[in-house]
């Protein structure tokens, strides 16, 4: 399974080098062509757009199944394990919580849209709402997952805290692991 989810987040990351190194395109090729030609690629701003929010959602896919976001594990990291595992599934099934009402909104927005033309490309406006479906089906998988397992106790003691301090938490925190101990 792990190696599974693995390839599936290695596909999100090209897809995701792929709708920058489009985005890339179209805005630098937008900004060149009206400085220096006095005209445009009409949908480019559109376009763009909808490869953010694309690649929004599929990096924070990849987040959820690295454990990537951003957290602070003050409370937590001080709890015995029971606490932290109770913290963690209590989490998980908020997220869980959470990404239904996304799922639904989603859904319910793309089923609305899907006739509705967008301004300059014409597509279907459901593409673009499209995008929090495929983030909810997948982050749910993922969410859902993580819960059996910490339920199940396939967890290891360091999974438990499952955020990541800011980097330059973790710069300051390395940079003083080389000091000699005070005395």
């Amino acid at each position: 399974m792990n190696l599974l989810l693995d390839r599936f987040c290695r596909v999100l990351d090209g897809a995701m080098v792929l709708l920058l190194a489009l985005m890339v395109v179209l805005v630098f090729g937008n900004v060149v062509l009206r400085y220096a030609f006095d005209s445009g690629i009409t949908v480019s701003e559109e376009l763009s757009r909808w490869l953010f929010v694309w690649m929004t959602f599929l990096g924070a896919i990849v987040a959820i199944k690295e454990h990537g976001h951003l957290g602070t594990d003050m409370l937590v990291s001080r709890l015995p394990k029971a606490g932290k595992k109770a913290c963690l599934i209590v989490g998980h099934l908020l997220m869980l919580y959470v990404t239904w009402l996304l799922f639904q909104g989603s859904l319910a927005q793309t089923k609305i849209n899907w006739d509705v033309e967008a301004p300059v490309s014409g597509a279907s406006m459901a593409i673009f709402y499209g995008a929090g479906v495929f983030f909810a089906v997948f982050a749910g998988l993922l969410l859902l997952r993580e819960t059996w397992r910490a339920l199940t106790g396939r967890i290891t003691d360091e999974e438990l805290v499952m955020v990541q301090e800011s980097e330059d938490v973790a710069q300051v925190h390395d940079l003083h692991m080389d000091e000699p101990p005070k005395r």
